[in-house]
């Protein structure tokens, strides 16, 4: 067993101050594979004391003094690379060949992206006689899930760094072993002590002091949306800044005439990829009515030969689902849909064929979907699709924005035509026939799906305030 006991705090590994240990389950073995010690709000007054020590020296570092500690970072992290990935296999079960390539991978592109933004950021701006001037917002609490560690933690670290922030970092105690070996990386990088801190912990106990503490400036949060509001209500009193990113329900518009032989396909490793755990995953398809048995037949297919297996094995499968938690909801959603009159189409409740231990659901395919359904509202966050007949181009779009969600969508067909209804859904970023998130574009979404933007140059812009000089100076 991984054994992570020690919060990194002022630059040092240190005890907790009345903490709780906790282990996590490799939830394709069901067994402990990690502890940690889950932290308290002592550890996190002790951690929010020396971000605000180290803040008064980093805040006033050169852009070159950050570029060359990302770029020590940047080495650093593909040294780890390998134990990075297997700590992420092993502890939420993303199959080690996505974890070594995809999930590593995002961390070293928000590192290049974030230096490659502080180079080129205009911190002061003249208009007119006067001048505006962007400055780091102070101490930041950064909270990130399990489902892309690496993603969501070096997308919020790299930019505050760059930014001349110091910060606190609680990362899941789902998958807490890539963060402390990310805190490792950023030891031996040589960041100064004090401006990066690791506390371990749960959202009610970490979560809560880091979001009620009145010594953070601002809070970087992804995660549910149900976890983000209580988020929001605990920062309120403090009128700390809150920046948000939060669950998704992406519809996949499929143009009527399409080819359906590529587009189908695309759009369902858009879900199945992380085992359907991604919040941009384009789980709700949406078919012109005239093509939507065809579509069925074509995805039928591709779900059913879709395989499950070991996360430690090499190969094309999925994993398992992150916990046992999990795991029931999803069994519970694939009942509901079922329930409600979908059409089963491949998959359904239970583990896949053979399989009696872990957290492994059947890539379930559904047809025949109505907007309305539970499966259609409720962001399953597994490898479920389903399909949605649409009347014509006006009732696609009316569908797709048809939710109380809006992070991404997806127009799969000729690109003259998709263009018309890009600037018509109510989503943060639109990909035209399938695409991979870019670590320089904007990463955020509109309605409940959250606010702010992170990635590049607006993820920097995101960690500083804003300051008017009224009047020349010299």
């Amino acid at each position: 067993m991984k054994s992570y006991l020690k919060h990194y705090i002022d630059g040092a590994w240190v005890a907790s101050e009345g903490g709780i240990r906790h282990e996590v389950i490799n939830p394709a073995t069901e067994q402990p594979c990690t502890e940690i010690t889950l932290g308290t709000a002592a550890d996190v007054d002790k951690a929010v004391a020396a971000a605000r020590r180290a803040f008064e020296d980093f805040s006033r570092t050169t852009v070159e003094q950050r570029v060359a500690l990302l770029e020590a970072i940047l080495a650093e992290y593909k040294n780890r690379a390998g134990d990075i990935a297997e700590a992420i296999a092993m502890e939420m079960g993303c199959p080690i060949s996505m974890a070594k390539t995809a999930q590593v991978g995002t961390g070293i592109g928000h590192l290049a992206a974030a230096i490659d933004a502080l180079k080129n950021f205009a911190f002061e701006e003249q208009i007119g006689a006067n001048r505006v001037m962007h400055e780091p917002i102070g101490v930041v609490a950064l909270i990130t899930p399990w489902n892309w560690p690496m993603n969501q933690i070096v997308a919020k670290v790299a930019p505050a760094l760059a930014a001349g922030n110091t910060m606190i970092l609680k990362p899941s105690e789902e998958a807490p072993g890539s963060a402390a070996i990310f805190a490792e990386v950023i030891d031996k990088a040589g960041v100064p002590a004090g401006v990066f801190n690791l506390v371990q912990g749960d959202g009610p106990g970490v979560g809560t002091a880091l979001a009620e503490h009145p010594g953070i400036d601002m809070i970087s949060f992804t995660g549910s949306t149900r976890a983000g509001i209580m988020v929001a209500r605990n920062a309120a009193a403090t009128v700390k800044r809150v920046h948000q990113e939060l669950g998704g329900k992406s519809p996949n518009i499929i143009l009527e005439g399409a080819p359906l032989e590529q587009a189908v396909p695309a759009g369902l490793m858009g879900v199945l990829i992380n085992s359907g755990q991604s919040c941009i995953a384009p789980t709700r398809m949406l078919v012109h009515k005239s093509q939507h048995d065809q579509a069925v037949a074509i995805a039928k297919q591709v779900m059913q030969a879709t395989e499950t297996g070991d996360p430690m094995a090499e190969g094309r499968h999925i994993g398992p689902l992150v916990n046992k938690a999990q795991f029931d909801k999803v069994q519970g959603l694939i009942r509901k849909g079922m329930e409600e009159g979908a059409s089963l189409e491949a998959g359904g409740p239970g583990r896949p064929d053979g399989v009696e231990t872990g957290y492994y659901v059947r890539p379930t395919l559904f047809s025949n979907v109505s907007n309305d359904m539970t499966i259609a509202r409720e962001e399953i966050f597994g490898p479920v699709v389903t399909i949605i007949p649409y009347d014509d181009d006006e009732d696609a779009i009316r569908i797709a924005n048809d939710t109380n969600y809006g992070l991404s969508a997806v127009v799969s067909g000729d690109p003259a035509k998709a263009k018309a209804f890009v600037p018509r859904l109510r989503a943060g970023m639109v990909y035209v026939n399938a695409g991979n998130p870019d670590p320089g574009m904007p990463f955020g979404g509109y309605k409940q799906s959250g606010n702010g933007r992170e990635y590049g140059k607006y993820g920097l812009a995101e960690f500083m305030e804003v300051k008017s000089v009224i009047g020349a100076l010299g």
